[in-house]
């Protein structure tokens, strides 16, 4: 058994962090996405405009909606959604396959005309700039030791809010930084940390 609060076993024996084991749909996004580096201005937009949506809900609504979200955001290719009008902003409204919140649909649209505006390999660079040294902290051993957000995380929000970008609070920039692998937030003894300190970093 993993550690109280700590790392837990799986089905196949193999410990992960508690939440990638509380439902099915999160097995394998903690496995094959969580935390692994991604790079690419629109791989980047896409985490961006899910985290934002996110805000105030739980990530299980947004993972089972991704493809539809894909679907309405044009595969999260930047340079098209930056082109989106009026009409489809209102389509989106009206699109049960995603959250159907004017704020933060508006907000996506509003992102991908700054993040084009940034040149190609623009956002990347910007988010990766605030990547935090990998050795700078140690690894939780729990989930209590992961914090909510961090200096870098206030920092990459402060830049991203001065340059245009909306709903893009500590927080969410944080979350972003989980997901997309500038910070390694797996637990210790979780067998994907393991991994990508041995692979991909």
């Amino acid at each position: 058994m993993g550690v109280e609060g700590g790392a837990q076993p799986g089905p196949d024996g193999a410990l992960r962090c508690p939440w990638g084991l509380s439902a099915e749909d999160y097995v394998a996004y903690h496995d094959k996405e969580w935390g692994r580096p991604v790079h690419g201005d629109d791989a980047l937009y896409e985490r961006l405009c899910l985290e934002a949506f996110q805000s105030g809900l739980s990530w299980l609504t947004i993972l089972r909606r991704r493809e539809g979200f894909r679907a309405a955001f044009a595969g999260f290719r930047i340079a098209e959604v930056a082109a989106f009008t009026e009409e489809d902003e209102a389509r989106l409204l009206g699109d049960t396959g995603i959250i159907r919140n004017r704020a933060k649909i508006q907000a996506a649209v509003a992102n991908a005309k700054v993040a084009a505006s940034l040149g190609e390999g623009g956002l990347d660079s910007l988010v990766w700039s605030f990547a935090p040294d990998p050795e700078g902290r140690p690894a939780p051993r729990t989930h209590t030791e992961i914090p909510a957000v961090t200096d870098e995380s206030k920092a990459l929000a402060k830049d991203l809010k001065k340059k245009g970008f909306r709903f893009v609070g500590p927080t969410t920039a944080y979350a972003l930084m989980q997901a997309c692998g500038l910070v390694n937030d797996h637990l210790a003894d979780c067998w994907a940390r393991g991994e990508m300190r041995a692979g991909a970093g």
